[in-house]
C-alpha cells in the first residue's frame, strides 16, 4: 500500500532516491525543531537540538534499514533505536528535592519524536503528519485542559516547608479545622540538616463550602499565611 501523500507527490517520494531521502530528512528536522521550540519555550531541559538529533537519528536508522531490508528483510537499526530511546527517556526523568518527577513529559515527547522519525524515514508521510499534529496538540493544548481538571479536583498535593517538626501537629489541626482531610504525608529527607522540616502532603477537600467557593490556589494562599509555614506550593502531577 502506497502512502496517500506519497501518491500525490509522485513515485519519486516513496522510492529510494536523493530527492526522497532529502525530503524525509528535511521533514524530520523541521518537525523536531518545532517540537523542540515548544519545549524550550516552556523552559524544559531538552531543547530544539536534542529533539532534532533524536528524530534525525531515528530517520537515518529507518532509511538504512530500508536498504538492508531489501536483502535480509530484517530491521536491525530501527529496533536498536527504540531500545536506545527507551534508555534515554528513562534516564532523563529525575526526581526533584520536593519529591516531584521532572522531565517525564519531555522524555516521552523525545521517545515519540523518535517513533515519528522512524515513520518519516520509512516514507509514511500521512502517518507522520497525523502523528506530529497529535503530538503538538497534546503538548500545546492538553496542558490547559489538564490544569482545568486539576483545579476542580477535590484532591491535591502540596510541598510544605515548616520552621520545625513540632509545628506539624499544629498544621494538621489547622487544616482539619478548615475542612481539609489529610490523605498522606511524607517527610522529605533531602532537607535533613537544613533546619527545615519539609513534607509532601496529600489533601482532600472535605468541606462542601470549600468545594464550591475555593480553588487550590486560594486554599494554598490561605495556608501560606500561617506563622510557622515558610513555603507551600501545589505539586504538579
Amino acid at each position: 500500500m502506497i502512502d496517500p501523500i506519497a501518491q500525490l507527490l509522485g513515485e519519486w517520494s516513496y522510492s529510494m532516491n536523493i530527492g526522497s531521502i532529502a525530503l524525509r530528512i528535511g521533514l524530520a528536522l523541521l518537525m523536531s525543531a518545532i517540537v523542540g521550540c515548544e519545549r524550550s519555550a516552556k523552559r524544559h531541559s531538552a531543547g530544539m537540538r536534542t529533539f532534532m538529533l533524536v528524530m534525525l537519528a531515528s530517520t537515518i536508522a529507518m532509511l538504512l534499514d530500508s536498504f538492508i531490508a531489501q536483502a535480509s528483510h530484517i530491521y536491525v537499526l530501527s529496533a536498536a533505536v527504540i531500545i536506545g530511546l527507551a534508555t534515554i527517556t528513562v534516564n532523563s526523568i529525575i526526581f526533584a528535592s520536593s519529591n516531584r518527577i521532572k522531565g517525564l513529559t519531555t522524555a516521552v515527547a523525545l521517545w515519540t519524536c523518535g517513533i515519528i522519525g522512524l515513520s518519516v524515514g520509512a516514507g509514511y508521510y500521512t502517518v507522520t503528519l497525523i502523528s506530529f499534529t497529535a503530538l503538538m496538540f497534546s503538548l500545546s493544548l492538553f496542558p490547559r485542559f489538564e490544569v482545568y481538571l486539576r483545579d476542580r479536583s477535590n484532591h491535591f498535593e502540596i510541598h510544605l516547608e515548616l520552621k520545625s517538626a513540632t509545628a506539624l501537629n499544629d498544621f494538621i489541626a489547622t487544616i482539619r479545622k478548615l475542612g481539609l482531610h489529610l490523605d498522606e504525608i511524607e517527610r522529605n529527607p533531602a532537607y535533613d540538616g537544613s533546619g527545615l522540616s519539609v513534607y509532601s502532603v496529600g489533601l482532600s477537600i472535605a468541606s462542601e463550602e470549600l468545594k464550591k467557593y475555593k480553588t487550590h490556589a486560594e486554599i494554598i494562599e490561605a495556608l501560606s499565611t500561617i506563622e510557622y509555614v515558610i513555603h507551600i506550593e501545589e505539586l504538579s502531577r
